[in-house]
């Protein structure tokens, strides 16, 4: 059976039962579960998410939320920081666009591009 390529090339990679997008994703997910595991950082989370724009109507059509999802977050003990991270290959127009909607809602955070 014929399986076609991912939009840009990335190999789906399973780690721990969790799917990643890419193989790039999968090792940085590994890196810091042993961050973890060592005590440098906590609360490690996948696929976070964040409100850029709220879900409104307008002339009777319903608008939906805009929303960021990252690759991980955690707290960086080493730094006392908050940490969200986003694994990228290929910046798309979308993400870049996202990343500035991100910045000014949330100024005490930044994206941290692996």
């Amino acid at each position: 059976m014929y399986k076609k390529p991912s939009k840009y090339r990335a190999i789906k990679t399973v780690i721990d039962g969790v799917t990643f997008d890419s193989r790039k994703e999968g090792r940085r997910y590994r890196e810091l579960r042993l961050l973890e595991k060592a005590g440098v950082i906590k609360d490690l989370c996948l696929q976070p998410h964040f409100l850029l724009q709220e879900a409104y109507s307008k002339n009777g059509r319903a608008v939906r939320k805009i929303e960021y999802i990252a690759d991980f977050s955690y707290y960086d003990l080493e730094r006392k920081k908050f940490v969200v991270e986003d694994v990228k290959g290929l910046k798309t127009d979308v993400y870049k666009l996202k990343r500035k909607i991100f910045e000014y809602k949330y100024p005490d955070l930044e994206i941290s591009e692996i």
